[in-house]
Order: C-alpha cells, then sequence, then structure tokens
C-alpha cells in the first residue's frame, strides 16, 4: 500500500537550496537575510540540510547563522534555488518511507535545469542520506504541483498537470494513473485555474490552494472586483465548494486574501501570495510582504493549525525571482533519517 503523506505530519528535515552569488538574485543581501531568518526558525524545531555549492559557500553561510546542531551542509550545485520542484517526495510504501525521484524539466524546459535534474542523485551520494531508499521514476512533476491529503486524494491543476510542455504522450487517464501508482491516489482534485501573475510554473497549488488537514483547504481568494485575477479566484472558489471530503462533506475553506500587487524593477508584477505557507514540527511558517494583509492571513490561518505556532517569515526579497516559502523547501516525513 502507498500513501502519499500530508505536510502536517511529523517530519524527520526540511531541505533548503542556499543562493549564490552566480545565481539570478539580484538583491542577494536581502535574499539571504530571509534565507537566515527561515534556516534559524526552521532548525530550532528540526533537521534542516543546506545545499550549498562547496567550502567556501558553506562557509559564507555559516558566517551568516548562528551555529545550530540540528543544520546540516550538503555540496551540490543547482540551477534554482527551488528545491520544492526539484528534490524527491517521500511516500510511505507498507509504512516505510520511500523517496521518489521524478524528472524534473525545468517547468516545462523554460529554464536550464540540468543540475537541478541531477539533485537527487548527488543528495544520494552524500553522507546525510545514507541508507535511505528511493525509486527512479520516468514521470514529469514538481512538488509544488500536488497537495496530499495524507489519505488518498492529490490536488492539482489542469494548467499545470496537462500541460503538453510535461508530459505530453499521456492523457488525464493516464496521469491519473500514475499518481495512483507512485502516490497511491484514489482521487484527483483538478482545479481549472490560470497562474497568478509572475507565476511562471504553470499554476501550481501551492499558490492557490492547500490542504491544512483532511476537510480543510486554505486558498488564495479575492474581494476586490477591481483585481484581475478577481474572476478567476472567484471560479476557483466555486470549484472548491463543489469538492467533497471521503465523508461526502463540503470542506471547510479558508480565504487567504492576496497582498497589494508587487512589481520588480521592470514592472513585472511578482507572485506573492499567503498561500505559499510552510508547515513544520509544531509550526506553520507563513509569508509576509510588509502588507496590511499579513494579519488577516496570519489570523486565518492560525485558525487553521490551532496546535501550530503560526510564524510571520519575511519572503518579500524572495518573490522577486517568482517564488515564495514553499517553494524554495521541501519537507521530509518523519522514518526517512534516523
Amino acid at each position: 500500500m502507498i500513501r502519499f503523506p500530508a505536510e502536517w505530519e511529523p517530519q524527520s528535515a526540511v531541505l533548503i537550496a542556499w543562493p549564490h552569488e552566480t545565481g539570478d538574485f539580484i538583491h542577494l543581501d536581502e535574499v539571504e537575510t530571509s534565507y537566515r531568518f527561515i534556516a534559524e526558525t526552521i532548525s530550532r524545531y528540526q533537521r534542516l540540510f543546506i545545499v550549498c555549492r562547496d567550502d567556501a559557500h558553506e562557509s559564507r553561510i555559516r558566517g551568516l547563522i548562528e551555529s545550530n546542531d540540528n543544520i546540516v551542509f550538503i555540496h551540490a550545485k543547482v540551477n534554482d534555488i527551488w528545491v520544492r520542484d526539484t528534490v524527491f517526495l517521500t511516500v510511505e510504501e507498507d509504512g516505510k518511507p520511500l523517496l521518489l525521484n521524478l524528472r524534473f524539466n525545468g517547468w516545462g524546459e523554460k529554464y536550464p535545469h540540468d543540475d537541478d535534474n541531477a539533485l537527487n542523485q548527488k543528495l544520494l551520494a552524500s553522507p546525510a542520506f545514507a541508507g535511505v531508499q528511493s525509486l527512479d521514476i520516468d514521470f514529469i512533476l514538481e512538488g509544488g504541483s500536488v497537495e496530499s491529503d495524507g489519505r488518498d486524494t492529490i490536488m492539482t491543476t489542469r494548467q499545470c498537470l496537462l500541460n503538453p510542455n510535461r508530459n505530453k504522450d499521456l492523457s488525464k487517464h493516464e496521469i491519473e494513473r500514475q499518481l495512483g501508482l507512485s502516490f497511491g491516489a484514489a482521487r484527483v482534485f483538478w482545479i481549472d485555474q490560470p497562474n497568478l501573475p509572475g507565476d511562471d510554473t504553470d499554476a501550481h497549488i501551492d499558490t492557490l490552494a492547500r490542504f491544512c488537514s483532511f476537510d480543510t483547504i486554505a486558498y488564495t481568494a479575492s474581494d476586490d472586483e477591481t483585481n484581475p485575477q478577481y474572476d478567476s479566484l472567484k471560479n476557483m472558489e466555486i470549484q472548491l465548494q463543489a469538492l467533497r471530503t471521503r465523508g461526502n462533506k463540503s470542506y471547510r475553506l479558508v480565504p487567504l486574501p492576496l497582498p497589494t500587487a508587487i512589481f520588480d524593477e521592470d514592472g513585472r508584477q511578482l507572485p506573492a501570495n499567503y498561500s505559499n505557507f510552510l508547515i513544520i514540527n509544531q509550526a506553520v511558517m507563513v509569508p509576509v510582504y510588509e502588507d496590511p494583509m499579513d494579519a488577516v492571513a496570519l489570523e486565518r490561518l492560525a485558525g487553521c493549525f490551532p496546535e501550530h505556532k503560526i510564524i510571520p517569515t519575511p519572503c518579500r526579497p524572495l518573490v522577486h525571482q517568482y517564488g515564495s516559502l514553499h517553494c524554495m523547501t521541501m519537507q521530509f516525513p518523519a522514518g526517512v533519517f534516523q
């Protein structure tokens, strides 16, 4: 039996890839300030793997963050720091963790991705991953494109998984079959929703709607009729209202507002949203953007996770490279690392 654990279940570690001066971030110092907060916060709760390029890069990072026994460095080169989409997805097979190494093609051949696609093999070669069980799967899938309720349901978007720039030769039925074989999905919720402005992932579900429990979904919403995304987000809301739990009940739906639009130096709107939160052991880290809507999102997510500490996490610098908190992290369920 295969099961895809939910993010709120106990975890053994989180992995991030630290940005490098040769990367795409323009204001690296500001980005590293956010990374320092994120790294120090996660490592207070559980093990944190930090992927860095080499000894010099590791030395720089050590000079930025407080020393912590929970932090483990792994040397590997990456094209992008968005490890949500490049690192293993973990399932349980007959109760034992199994790391799935899926193919990554740069979000539909948009960007160079050779190092990202090879990252999992480099992780397996590191002492930190000694003894873990893994399986290579010839299927293109990014972690940010699928949400699991921890039982047998996966939520995704048509715009991403059915996009011909991923698995062009596979039909919807064949993709559902692959999700069933690899993740134990008996149900797939196909949300029809375009990507948010600035999102170049073809509408990853982790920017739009997230399982907070087996019967609760938090989702990106807008009550501003002048917002260009108003109609499409209302349409998504209607789709979410039509979904049913295994007990044939409506989901508890929690709307998360959009922050005021953020633009880059070229006037391009960036994909700032609150659905891109990260659940860790005993806490939920919520991206904030120095916006009045931060407080609203924090309060609503606190209601979704009453037994977790809600931690505002500065992510405004991150969206300048078209991602946020969930995109830059990958959790591993309990039992993967001893």
